[in-house]
């Protein structure tokens, strides 16, 4: 790994701990018990994709889960700025994580050959 890639490393992970702290500490109960999963910081620092664990929330939920995370992105960028120290923080794309599904699929695929055999 290059130094670049370990400092965006070190920025996503402290970024999914302040993140979860955030969205305890908020008052909306919609969002406040998201999970964040994963959080990718991009190049250059200015932009970081923000994944959610969809897995107890059906299409309305997600849609206006987004709808409020978004609204909510400017609170969680500045509590993510003081408790952090640095002087600027990514702006945050919230999506749903769709690898979790991905590997359930997977093993759920194993467990069948498996049984097949």
């Amino acid at each position: 790994m290059t130094p670049q890639e370990i400092k965006r490393a070190r920025q996503s992970s402290l970024l999914k701990e302040l993140l979860a702290e955030a969205l305890a500490s908020l008052n909306d109960s919609e969002i406040s018990g998201v999970t964040v999963t994963e959080v990718v910081v991009k190049r250059g620092g200015y932009d970081a994709d923000v994944y959610i664990d969809p897995s107890i929330y059906n299409e309305e939920e997600k849609r206006e889960i987004l709808k409020r995370l978004k609204k909510a992105s400017g609170l969680l960028r500045s509590f993510c700025l003081e408790s952090s120290g640095w002087y600027k923080c990514p702006k945050f794309h919230f999506k749903f994580d769709d690898n979790i599904e991905r590997s359930k699929k997977i093993e759920d695929l194993f467990k069948k050959i498996k049984d097949g055999e």
